[in-house]
């Protein structure tokens, strides 16, 4: 027999941690080149670690100067709010080795001679979409950003003083029946300068645990429970601390582990590369399906070829009562929407330069945006999946 009642947990990272930096500048360079010319390519890796940021990958499109984007590279730690003697913006020693993209990879995915273009690469992309939020997120991940979040916003208005860029959350619940009924644990470390002791960093992060998480989940949470810096000091973080790279946050950017993730990281990429763009259609499919009044949950998997222009399967799993109807939901999947590569950009209008801002706090349960940020969240296909 199925057993419906476990405890279930997430974690996110600030935007200060090293491999969330590393995220906020590929996808910086993403939207560089997007901004100059919309149908770019671009394939960014970058490395952080003392005061070095390296930069490495594949472009096609415009020409920037280097000096442009390592001015640029300068502005996102500015903006994260790294100017210590270990990372600062001023100071960190800049390197890009970006180069033109390969002919092969180019030759399989362009559009020519009458063939539709290809997807940029095989893999397989998933997309989820659950009751457990207003958002339609997974609990655990929604709340262990909404922590950090709020911490960095007050922490650059200037309100929250001591508490330095580097910082993870994790949220434990208790599932009750396949809902979560109330949280268990919270886990926040957090950077700090050297003249806070832990009392005071305690002090001034627990109310951001309350501002985060609903009153009626933390009603029975034990103070003991709640951790705060549990090894002690975190003076020494950010790329001074640990080593940072491009994509290591996966988990983090979308589902908290409440979901499969095909392994393909975001940040980086153009959106002809479906490990982006086709986990963001899945993303927007399960939710619309969610919002629809469907199922309660809703898994829906992807996978491509690269050259190949149409998905290879669609696979959608429903909550267990409403498996009945995945063939309906499926049929109306592929009546209605073109999922090739080209078509899910023209969808979501993802030659924007719109990725910057998804590089830290999940790439999911954001708000849609007047600039078109964030356009897989929005809910205008609700009606076509009423059944």
């Amino acid at each position: 027999m199925k057993n419906n009642n476990y405890l279930f947990t997430s974690e996110s990272v600030s935007e200060g941690h090293p491999d969330k930096v590393c995220d906020r500048i590929s996808d910086m360079v993403v939207d560089s080149y997007l901004c100059k010319d919309p149908v770019s390519r671009v394939a960014c890796e970058t490395l952080t670690t003392t005061n070095k940021v390296v930069l490495a990958g594949e472009t096609r499109g415009p020409k920037i100067k280097k000096e442009d984007l390592v001015n640029k590279v300068r502005d996102c730690i500015k903006d994260i709010g790294y100017d210590q003697k270990g990372f600062s913006w001023k100071t960190a020693n800049i390197e890009t080795f970006l180069h033109e993209q390969s002919a092969d990879i180019a030759m399989g995915v362009d559009s020519k001679d009458n063939k539709d273009e290809g997807a940029g690469d095989q893999g397989i992309m998933f997309g989820y979409a659950c009751t457990e939020t207003d958002d339609l997120m997974p609990a655990p991940i929604y709340f262990s950003h909404k922590i950090l979040r709020l911490m960095a916003n007050d922490r650059k208005n200037g309100s929250l003083k001591g508490i330095e860029p580097d910082s993870k959350s994790q949220v434990t619940m208790l599932y009750e029946k396949d809902k979560p009924v109330k949280v268990t644990s919270v886990v926040v470390s957090t950077q700090h300068s050297k003249d806070l002791n832990q009392e005071k960093v305690r002090e001034l992060i627990v109310p951001y645990i309350k501002k985060s998480i609903p009153e009626n989940y933390l009603e029975d949470l034990n103070p003991k429970e709640i951790y705060i810096n549990p090894t002690g000091q975190f003076i020494i973080g950010g790329p001074d601390g640990d080593t940072g790279l491009t994509g290591r946050k996966i988990i983090v950017d979308t589902y908290g582990g409440a979901a499969p993730h095909g392994g393909g990281a975001f940040s980086g990429k153009d959106p002809t590369k479906v490990d982006r763009s086709a986990a963001y259609v899945s993303r927007y499919l399960a939710k619309n399906i969610v919002s629809a009044g469907v199922s309660s949950k809703c898994l829906i998997q992807l996978a491509y070829a690269i050259g190949v222009s149409k998905p290879l399967s669609i696979f959608i799993k429903l909550a267990e009562e409403d498996q009945a109807n995945v063939e309906k939901i499926k049929k109306i999947i592929v009546d209605n929407f073109d999922l090739s590569p080209r078509g899910i950009r023209q969808l979501l209008k993802l030659n924007n330069p719109i990725y910057e801002v998804t590089s830290s706090y999940g790439h999911f349960g954001r708000k849609p945006t007047n600039k078109g940020e964030f356009s897989w969240e929005k809910t205008d296909k609700t009606d076509l999946f009423k059944l």
